[in-house]
């Protein structure tokens, strides 16, 4: 019998330089929209970083678009005198108190709610989630009157806990809601192996349900803390010396209309901060993002 002849390997087709400059030039229009959108909505993040850097006489007569023939008007005196003014140190802090700790509730309390909606079976089960979903529709706004009564009754008014709690009163529905709907996606094998092996519903949690749920948790965990970060209201109605920063800029707002060269720096410490967050956990969130949407 004749040997099979060797099999001819055909070389891999490759793009020619007039294909590719017909592919670039065939994107380019969507590229350039792009562009242009990403510009219109940086160029009043990069006003106020501009404002923030420039001397208070300046921003009286002129506008930031002045740094562009007198550069060396710029400086950081500003920021300087920010970080020595007491009052804003402050509401940095109670804001990083408030933002960070009902953050870590929600996610403490939203993953265990999750987990046992999704996986523990116990008499209401289906009820009670039903009743988390009910929750998401009720306006904040709703519960602002009875929540100032209730919180006056038991000494809560103006105080980081009372702040803390109506957060994480309003943000627990939506918590257990994503991370539940994210939980019962996981493999059902691998829990059932794990209880075989004689692994409690603790350890299942803390081993499997935990590192596999990162995304959904990261991604929960940015977005209430960027909520929690920029909320006014709350803060506003429930807060009188405990001012976040929301609170604080908007007090300089009415105090002192003019003085742009506080404002200024104040308001983009409290834009970058939360921004700064956002880019550090960028890849959990997109993860929490896309997670289930492919099988």
């Amino acid at each position: 019998m004749a040997a099979a002849a060797p099999a001819i390997e055909l070389p891999s087709p490759r793009d020619t330089v007039a294909a590719k400059i017909l592919r670039f030039l065939a994107r380019a229009p969507v590229h350039i929209v792009l562009v242009v959108l990403g510009a219109m909505w940086l160029v009043p993040t990069f006003g106020l970083l501009i404002t923030s850097l420039l001397p208070a006489s300046e921003l009286a007569s002129k506008g930031w678009w002045v740094i562009f023939s007198h550069p060396s008007l710029a400086t950081w005196a500003n920021y300087d005198a920010m970080f020595h003014n007491q009052g804003l140190l402050a509401a940095l802090k109670t804001t990083a108190y408030i933002s960070v700790g009902n953050t870590l509730i929600i996610v403490v309390i939203g993953a265990l709610a999750g987990y046992a909606l999704a996986w523990l079976d116990f008499p209401g089960r289906d009820w009670l989630f039903i009743a988390t979903v009910g929750l998401l529709v009720v306006p904040l706004q709703m519960a602002l009157i009875p929540m100032f009564r209730l919180y006056n009754t038991f000494h809560l008014y103006d105080t980081l806990v009372g702040i803390i709690l109506f957060h994480v009163a309003f943000g627990l529905p939506f918590a257990i809601f994503l991370l539940r709907n994210f939980f019962v996606g996981l493999p059902k094998d691998i829990l059932e192996s794990a209880r075989i092996d004689g692994a409690s519903e603790i350890v299942i949690f803390l081993r499997l349900i935990l590192p596999l749920g990162l995304p959904a948790i990261a991604s929960l965990a940015i977005f209430q803390f960027l909520w929690t970060w920029n909320d006014l209201l709350v803060a506003l109605t429930f807060g009188q010396n405990t001012t976040p920063i929301t609170v604080w800029i908007a007090g300089q707002l009415r105090e002192f209309g003019s003085s742009l060269d506080i404002i200024a720096p104040a308001s983009f410490i409290s834009l970058v901060i939360p921004l700064a967050v956002f880019f550090a956990f960028q890849r959990y969130f997109v993860q929490g993002l896309l997670a289930g949407s492919v099988k």
